[in-house]
């Protein structure tokens, strides 16, 4: 049915909903698009032949058969209002889930973090699947591997409850942390159900039982137990590109991009996946040297005296773990400092995890914060001089690249240049751009 289908994507700019509709594309769907703005995902789909309007407009609306939107998509959108008033069907894009996976063997890869790094690696062992991610695989250059497959690796999204429309086959999941807590009423009851029917959903199963949560799943599955099944942990460069190298125990050694526990851990999940599912350990370790990390996560910018580094990282478990691997990549690279600058994202998530976000860059020299990336979201009054003062943090307003270095700003007045050390963008807001010159 999908490859007879006219479908119209309203905000087809966004991560998430340009996977979809690359992902429709090849399965045979005649896709257009509209957005507000153009960036990089528009770019491409538009040098791929899709007809895309900016800004939204009405008249996109022809003779399509479903209209996809993304979630901050109003019901007052013009291009909704048309399509309604022609009778098309209108689907948001946690609803087109289920249409879309349905038939298919989905392989839902869900968590609070490390579900974009977990699907990467899982689709590297996997080439032969189709994958839809959070985040641009270095691997094949982009967040969908558009295979014309009945398998489907799949990073399914808790943040809105559509991982429960991933229809999953298999599910892994690297942790249950809350996040997002908005969307579950703040209440922890209906959050762990929300996972609890997911995993029920899924006829196997491979989790973390380090997690709190998960530890205490009654469920089948495939449980791994970081302390226990992962040892000799080891960190080495090659052309000064972070490796992890690990054995697991029962299975092999194994070598994978990146520095962490979190690292192997992810990787971890992604090997007993794949062994239940009839890999071998030597085709899995071959495979998984194909994985070259994952846009934006500890996403190497530019290396030498100043080394430049962009991480999408934005709650304070994920802070953490970066931060640790900047120590062991600086280390190891014979760098004496680590500058971190912290893009704080979203009121709700600073104000819910304020604490822990005071507590986690004791493992950085030097500390920048930024205004905080509002995400749509109402300013809320937060004293960060005083909060923070402890870490004796630098404020600035932006940031340029300068050359070799990262100029710091305040307003239209230059603070100063930061160079000769590892300087480590944190943030999932507009950071990114600016790390790169792009903005």
């Amino acid at each position: 049915m999908q490859q007879a289908m006219k479908i119209h994507f309203i905000g087809i700019g966004g991560i998430g909903i340009s996977g979809l509709a690359r992902y429709l594309m090849a399965q045979g769907a005649q896709v257009s698009g509209s957005d507000i703005a153009e960036g990089s995902a528009i770019k491409t789909l538009k040098a791929q032949g899709v007809p895309i309007t900016i800004p939204h407009n009405a008249d996109s609306i022809t003779n399509q058969d479903l209209v996809i939107h993304s979630a901050i998509i109003k019901p007052d959108n013009v291009e909704i209002v048309r399509a309604k008033a022609q009778g098309i069907p209108v689907l948001s894009r946690s609803l087109a889930l289920e249409f879309i996976l349905k038939g298919k063997r989905v392989f839902s890869v869900c968590g609070a973090h490390g579900k974009s790094t977990t699907s990467a690696m899982l689709s590297s062992i996997f080439p032969e699947y189709g994958a839809i991610i959070g985040a641009d695989s270095k691997e094949f250059g982009s967040n969908v591997r558009a295979c014309a497959s009945e398998n489907l690796i799949f990073e399914a999204d808790e943040s809105d409850k559509s991982f429960l429309n991933s229809n999953p086959y298999y599910a892994i999941v690297p942790n249950a942390e809350p996040e997002h807590m908005e969307t579950y009423n703040h209440n922890l009851e209906e959050f762990y159900g929300a996972y609890e029917q997911f995993l029920r959903l899924a006829a196997k199963r491979v989790i973390n039982v380090q997690d709190s949560y998960l530890q205490n799943v009654n469920l089948k599955a495939t449980k791994l137990n970081p302390q226990c099944d992962i040892c000799d942990i080891e960190y080495i460069l090659e052309s000064g590109e972070p490796y992890t190298r690990f054995t697991l125990k029962g299975v092999g050694s194994f070598q994978v991009y990146g520095f962490g526990e979190h690292i192997a851990l992810n990787a971890s999940l992604a090997i007993l996946c794949a062994q239940s599912e009839g890999k071998s350990a030597k085709e899995i370790a071959h495979n998984l040297l194909n994985f070259k990390g994952i846009k934006k996560r500890f996403d190497i910018l530019q290396k030498g005296a100043t080394t430049i580094v962009d991480d999408y990282a934005h709650h304070p478990t994920e802070i953490l773990a970066t931060l640790k691997s900047a120590r062991t990549y600086a280390k190891l690279s014979g760098m004496k400092r680590i500058i971190a600058i912290w893009q704080p994202h979203k009121y709700s998530r600073l104000v819910e995890n304020l604490q822990r976000f005071k507590e986690c860059f004791h493992l950085c020299d030097e500390l920048v914060i930024l205004p905080v990336w509002r995400a749509g979201e109402e300013e809320v009054p937060i004293d960060l001089p005083t909060e923070f003062a402890h870490c004796q943090p630098t404020f600035a307003t932006h940031l340029k690249r300068e050359n070799q270095s990262i100029a710091l700003y305040n307003g239209a007045q230059k603070l100063h240049n930061l160079q000769d050390a590892l300087i480590i963008g944190l943030g999932a807001g507009d950071i990114t751009y600016q790390l790169r010159g792009e903005k």
